[in-house]
Formats: structure tokens, C-alpha cells, sequence
């Protein structure tokens, strides 16, 4: 039992980063697809 909690724990980290980057990069291209039809710099 103490084998399997201490997998789940450790397989556990990159579904959170995974989830982490996916949140970051969609709100990064909303952003930059927005900017990009008003004609300005993302800057």
C-alpha cells in the first residue's frame, strides 16, 4: 500500500504541471491572437 501511494504521488506532479503549462499557454495565445488583430505589439 505504501509503494502505490508513494507512485500515485510521484506520477501526480506532471499532470499538475502539465495542467499548469496548458492554463499559461492558452492564456498567452488568447492574448497574443487577440493582439495580433488589433494591429499591436504583445509587449
Amino acid at each position: 500500500m505504501e509503494t502505490l501511494l508513494l507512485t500515485v504521488y510521484v506520477l501526480i506532479w506532471p499532470v499538475i504541471v502539465a495542467g499548469t503549462l496548458y492554463v499559461i499557454s492558452r492564456g498567452f495565445f488568447k492574448e497574443w491572437a487577440e493582439s495580433r488583430r488589433e494591429g499591436r505589439s504583445i509587449i
